[in-house]
């Protein structure tokens, strides 16, 4: 199995190298969170053949300056024959709950130039979006015409849902699924050929992981959960979700 969305940068060193120590899955997609992020989840993928990397801005944090935002697309564009995607990418909507007086228009601005640099290099885009914020990203994506869209640890409405699903884009699928019965609905309602499984590590999680440090190795838990929910075999699922995410990605054309 493949992690589908980690940030590996987000590790402590000493994390980093007991995970990397203790992989018992086949990759992970490191995305990443801003310019100095995107560096960093470029050099990981450089040292570690199973790391994959996309390039973007996380958009959970204050607006950039322009010129961070321009040195990613910059990045992005030298190095679109090698990344998996761009992303993490898309709006504010926990920013915007703390805060509702926060004016979304820049970012929604900042993330239409990812979707055009998506449409421009044949790039899936790896999107945080959820309850209202997707169908807003929905109209965006339909108007670039994206057809590679992974909406991760998504959450929304049914009418969303269908949409997303209409649109065959995927979706994946945390730990939480072992206690969140909103994920464990999603997981019935969504068709297994378009859901990955990831961490969002290091993200911590509670029930049977809590007070322990988010591996990778938990999406073989997600799997799990997964199958009883779908009343498929282990093994079943865990070849559905890793076809899934190599396919997605073109991880086959990568390393």
């Amino acid at each position: 199995m493949i992690d589908a969305h980690i940030h590996l940068d987000w590790y402590q060193p000493n994390e980093l190298q007991e995970l990397i120590h203790t992989l018992k899955i086949d990759g992970m997609i490191t995305v990443a969170s801003d310019f100095k992020s995107c560096q960093r989840a470029w050099q990981l993928a450089q040292t570690y053949p199973f790391v994959y990397a996309t390039f973007g801005w996380h958009p959970e944090q204050a607006l950039p300056a322009a010129q961070e935002i321009n040195h990613i697309l910059e990045a992005i564009e030298q190095k679109s024959q090698d990344i998996a995607a761009i992303g993490e990418v898309g709006l504010p909507y926990y920013t915007k709950l703390k805060n509702p007086s926060l004016d979304t228009a820049p970012y929604h601005a900042v993330l239409e130039q990812f979707v055009q640099a998506a449409k421009k290099y044949d790039l899936p885009i790896v999107l945080h979006a959820v309850y209202e914020d997707a169908s807003v990203v929905c109209d965006l994506l339909e108007k670039y015409q994206i057809k590679r869209a992974h909406f991760h640890w998504f959450k929304g409405d049914s009418t969303t849902i269908n949409r997303m699903i209409g649109n065959q884009y995927m979706i994946s699928v945390t730990p939480d699924c072992w206690y969140e019965a909103e994920i464990q609905s999603l997981i019935k309602q969504y068709p297994l050929e378009l859901i990955m499984a990831e961490t969002d590590g290091p993200w911590s999680f509670k029930g049977p992981f809590q007070n322990q440090m988010t591996h990778p190795n938990m999406i073989l838990e997600a799997g799990k959960k997964i199958a009883e929910i779908k009343q498929l075999t282990v093994q079943t699922v865990q070849e559905q979700l890793t076809r899934n995410t190599i396919d997605f990605y073109g991880l086959n054309d990568r390393n």
